[in-house]
This record gives structure tokens, sequence and C-alpha cells, in this order.
């Protein structure tokens, strides 16, 4: 494996974020590690690209933020607003022992900022979260879909106000009980919800299970086959479960265990990935025909150097639709080509 570098030669240091296209150009927004383990006041990047392969630095996201560990830089654009929205997962310190994240949410007139924190504290149906992410709908109706820890990692959508800066109380279901790096992305009329199990910066990766719904707050559905990053051979697939889920979890002030009260959702098993990576995005690409979907993923702890800051990224070819609209499996493809469509 060779490591994503910009113009210049240097490592690309952007991790568990998104990929957008915004007039023209791509910008990769990510967390930038450096040589630390992971648990500081770390920063966040964005680079633009042309054509997905020429990358150039475009600056700090947050140049003025509250000393605290931050992770998961997501940006939209607002068309209510005309803003570009940044939501981040963020916690207090590495010393403290209570290991539930906040959601800040901070605004911009450029996709590379500066942004400016609008609101560094949301009050989410349910805090204590973990990872999350944004998605903006075709009409204009923002969305986070987000783990809470405190319930035991479940996943949730929650649907976003107007201005993307907080939220309505208005969320879906439970999805799943012990779920990390979600997503929601549209394709036509079908919502997909992917997302998989636990994995603190794992070198084995995390598989990835797709919920599909024609609403963005559901109700969703899955198959046990529909796991996209699964090896063939194993037969680790989530199952229905009820009572207590319990999970101990490593944070900086040692390890932290927690727990969920469930009547009747789906929790995670095995983890046996076929990919060995982490899911952090489903890019929407924009082709000659129809947009096409590629799955990005961090392979912790993958550098041949040690350094965080240069762990690998893995980017798949387009995903494939069946028929029905489930997604057919990864598969490890090394170099793939699109067409671009007028204009792009």
């Amino acid at each position: 494996m060779e490591p994503r570098r910009d113009v210049t030669g240097e490592i690309i240091d952007a991790h568990d974020g998104c990929l957008q296209f915004f007039n023209g150009l791509y910008y990769l927004y990510g967390t930038a590690y450096g040589k630390t383990d992971g648990f500081t006041n770390n920063e966040f990047r964005v680079y633009s690209s042309p054509d997905l392969e020429h990358w150039t630095f475009a600056g700090t996201l947050l140049k003025e933020r509250p000393a605290a560990i931050y992770y998961r830089p997501y940006v939209v654009f607002n068309p209510n607003t005309r803003k570009y929205v940044l939501w981040y997962n963020w916690y207090p310190s590495s010393k403290s022992k209570e290991w539930f994240g906040r959601e800040g949410a901070a605004t911009s007139d450029s996709p590379v900022g500066p942004f400016k924190i609008a609101n560094p504290e949301v009050q989410l149906s349910h805090p204590g979260n973990g990872d999350g992410s944004l998605f903006a709908d075709d009409d204009g109706t923002g969305y986070f879909i987000y783990t809470s820890i405190r319930d035991g990692y479940t996943v949730r959508v929650e649907r976003l106000t107007p201005d993307y800066l907080g939220v309505t109380g208005e969320t879906s279901s439970v999805l799943a009980v012990g779920g990390e790096a979600p997503v929601l992305f549209r394709r036509n009329n079908l919502y997909y919800a992917l997302f998989g199990a636990l994995c603190a910066f794992c070198p084995e990766g995390s598989e990835v299970q797709v919920f599909v719904s024609s609403s963005p707050l559901g109700p969703f559905t899955t198959k046990p086959e529909a796991n996209i990053n699964r090896r063939s051979e194993t037969n680790s697939t989530p199952k229905s479960s009820t009572g207590t889920w319990v999970a101990t979890i490593p944070t900086p002030a040692g390890p932290v265990t927690v727990h969920s009260e469930t009547n009747s959702s789906v929790i995670y098993g095995n983890n046996n990935p076929f990919l060995h990576a982490q899911q952090t995005w489903v890019a929407k690409i924009p082709t000659a025909g129809e947009p096409a979907f590629f799955w990005m993923a961090d392979r912790w702890q993958s550098t041949p150097d040690g350094i965080k800051g240069h762990d690998f990224q893995f980017w798949s070819a387009p995903l494939k639709f069946n028929p029905d609209g489930s997604i057919e499996p990864l598969k490890d493809v090394a170099r793939w080509h699109i067409a671009w469509g007028p204009g792009n």
C-alpha cells in the first residue's frame, strides 16, 4: 500500500471524516492525528481536489476551539441558510473518567472555513453520544445519524432544525445496539444506514451492516446477509436480542463499561471483516451516468512507520446495487476508473 499524498508530496492526514463535492471541487475533511495516540486536542483539516487525485491542503477548519479531544468532522451545505455546516464529536478531557461524547456545530461561508462555533454542545435527544455523521436530503432537510454511548451504543437517526445547528427531537427507532461509525445516504428513493461493531482504532477493522428505508427516519429494515464487509466463510451476522448489552471500551482514563437495557433490537456478535478497515463515509460522486457511491474507511495501525497520522485509508470502487436495492459485498480493488459527467 502507498499513502495518499498532497501535491507537495506530504502524506494526507485527514481521518474519520467525509468527502464532499461543492461547486466543481472535491473536499476531503478529516481529523489530523500527527504523531499522537489520538487522545489529544486533535486538529481538523480540509484538502481540495479537482479530480480526486491531486490534493491541496486547504486549511484548518476550527482555528479557535476550546481545549478538548476532537473527532469526526462532517460538513454539508445548508441550502436554507447558504452556509456550510460542520458537526464534530468532542470529549472534555483525556483525564476525565466520564467517556461520553458531545456534539458541536459550526458554520462558514466557505467550504474550507474557517468555521465559527455556533452551538458548542448540541442537545441531542439521546446524549452521551459517540460517532455520528451528517446527511442533507434533496429537499434541504438535515439529519444526524449517531450512536449513544450512554444507551449502549444504540444507533438512531435524528432530524435537524432548518439551520442544521440543533435537533427537532424527531428520531427514528433504535436501528441497532453496539454499533459504531454510522453513515446515512440516499440513492434514488431509498435511504441507507450503514454502521459496524465497536472498533476503537482497531487494526482488524469492522463489519458493515446495511439498513434500508423509504424514509430517513425509518422504519429501517435489514437482512442477515446485508453485511458488505464480512468474510464469506464466517457466520458473523447480527442477531435479535433482548435484555442487557454490555461492553468495555478503552479510554485515556482507563477501561469504561457501558450497558443498555433493550426490549428488542439488533446486537452484534462476532466481528470478522473482509477488509481490515473501519467505515467513515459513503461519498456520492457525479458521473456521466447515475451518481456513483464509494465507501471510505480508515485502516488503523496500518502504516509501517507507526505514525497515526500516516495510517492508510481505503476508498472502494463504486458500490454495486442489486435490483432490489441491496448492496453487493465490498471488494478489494486496487485501482478503478470513473467517467466524469458533463461540466464535472
